[in-house]
């Protein structure tokens, strides 16, 4: 999971896209860059590391000019070396930068199709930079010598032919104008907005809307599935459907965990979803365990407050924060390792004891994902005092890797991957364990839009909305699990693996 801005402005735009970014932090903590376009010229700012980490004075002063994107980066399989930060660029033609957000299922087969037929070499193992070369070929392809926006949407259509899989991207051409599209299912959030100034209309396009509240743009809507947004050098905005067949299939789990509750996407403000996916889990606890004996309704800091809050309340429990979290430690389950991933933990979440001694205590976090964190917070409350510790989950068992950019483990790192629910809750020490209903969060989602009549949720079902085949999934499971990352990781920082004791 990544995060993506783009600014169209009359003023220079550092920073504006500088400020967008640390709104959009949670998205990726790995890397961050910056690319402005002045004139003619691109000015490139990128490395591993948060916002405040990658961007000084100095770096902030060459980033000059009135367009430029921007990009957020989470640690996933081959992507731990700062060449991998993006944007991405290509100089032909014109001078073209991109950034991305999603997955190429594709990416294989499309970066041999463009070395064998257009002899583009790709330089790095992102499926971002295959996109940015799909998108520059295609543009290529329409002979233009002064690209507006036909040609734009024209390379768009192109994209949508080749590319399979999940992917909001936006981008820049040198001396023309700013661009963005969506994928036809539109799995990946994108929205846009604009301001006016006293020198005329400005353009924001982001992941999430918190983006555009930050900056003091209104939010116009959110880009359709296979729709792509160019604005020209002269402010104009353009939009068109680039895709023959589109249909929303928006990701399910921004609402879980990734996206901020403060953000509308797809027209559903999450942090209602979040409230209702409280009430349906509630409504569950008292269908099929009446008598329980809770005390107290503890939420996981900090994406898991909206759901428990609710849940308590229709419970009529009482509800205690029960955790302090340090807000400096990177978000857990996309944790480059599980050592780390288990150290983060400890640091992460620091427990408030009197709230937890001598009570029957229900944890409700977001989801379990490896059940690394579960395991870690059920012992933390138990050594709080806890006479009992029951745990919630607001989302469904997840049982499925994901192959649309998220980088959820491979299925034997998933606690929930062959196991029950009595299973599960064994592993993470907890007395009971209960879970939402796949069709009890579909509906707490939807019923903020009732026109999105499907969702992917393949983490949960194991059903993707684009073509994927076993091979795919064994080749993503060997580049995904956590031995293969920790060596690519040595690798990036310059470890020889063979002689390291």
């Amino acid at each position: 999971m990544c995060g993506i801005i783009a600014l169209y402005g009359r003023e220079p735009v550092n920073q504006m896209l500088y400020d967008g970014l640390l709104v959009l932090q949670h998205r990726g903590q790995d890397a961050a860059g910056i690319v402005t376009c002045d004139d003619k010229k691109l000015n490139l700012r990128k490395d591993n590391g948060l916002v405040r980490d990658v961007f000084h004075t100095r770096h902030m002063e060459k980033l000059a000019g009135n367009m430029g994107i921007g990009h957020l980066r989470y640690p996933t399989a081959g992507s731990s070396s700062s060449a991998e930060a993006q944007p991405f660029y290509v100089n032909s033609p014109f001078g073209i930068s991109l950034a991305h957000n999603g997955n190429l299922n594709n990416a294989a087969d499309l970066e041999r199709e463009l070395f064998n037929i257009d002899r583009r070499h790709i330089n790095t193992t992102s499926d971002s930079e295959v996109l940015l070369n799909i998108f520059a070929r295609e543009l290529y392809r329409t002979k233009t010598k002064t690209p507006g926006a036909d040609d734009i949407f024209s390379a768009v259509e192109g994209v949508h032919n080749r590319c399979e899989g999940a992917y909001a991207a936006v981008g820049l051409v040198v001396g023309y104008g700013v661009f963005a599209f969506r994928d036809p299912h539109g799995i990946r959030p994108l929205v846009f907005g604009s301001r006016k100034t006293a020198h005329g209309r400005e353009y924001l396009i982001a992941s999430e809307s918190v983006a555009l509240d930050a900056l003091g743009f209104d939010l116009e809507r959110d880009v359709a599935p296979g729709e792509a947004i160019y604005i020209d050098m002269n402010g104009q905005l353009h939009t068109r459907q680039c895709a023959k067949q589109s249909k929303l299939k928006p990701c399910i789990f921004e609402h879980v965990y990734f996206a901020r509750p403060d953000s509308v996407i797809d027209n559903i403000f999450v942090h209602k979803a979040r409230m209702r996916m409280g009430v349906k889990l509630a409504e569950k606890l008292e269908r099929e365990w009446s008598d329980h004996d809770i005390d107290v309704v503890i939420p996981v800091p900090s994406t898991s407050r909206s759901s428990a809050l609710e849940m308590a309340n229709h419970l009529g429990i009482l509800y205690r924060e029960g955790f302090i979290k340090n807000r400096y430690i990177g978000r857990t389950f996309i944790m480059p390792g599980q050592q780390q991933r288990k150290k983060s933990v400890r640091q992460k979440l620091n427990p408030i004891e009197l709230e937890f001694k001598g009570k029957n205590v229900l944890l409700v976090d977001d989801s379990i994902v490896r059940g690394t964190t579960s395991r870690n917070i059920v012992q933390m409350a138990r050594e709080c005092g806890a006479k009992k510790v029951y745990f919630a989950s607001a989302a469904p068992a997840i049982r499925y890797p994901n192959v649309y950019g998220i980088d959820m483990p491979t299925c034997q790192e998933l606690i929930a991957h062959g196991r029950t629910d009595e299973e599960i809750c064994s592993a993470i020490g907890a007395d009971k364990l209960i879970y939402q209903s796949l069709e009890d969060l579909i509906d707490a989602v939807q019923r903020g839009n009732k026109e999105i009549t499907d969702f992917e949720t393949s983490v949960f079902t194991g059903k993707y909305v684009t073509n994927i085949s076993d091979q795919y999934l064994d080749e993503l499971e060997s580049r995904r699990n956590d031995t293969n990352k920790h060596q690519e990781r040595q690798q990036s920082l310059g470890i020889d693996l063979h002689n390291s004791a």
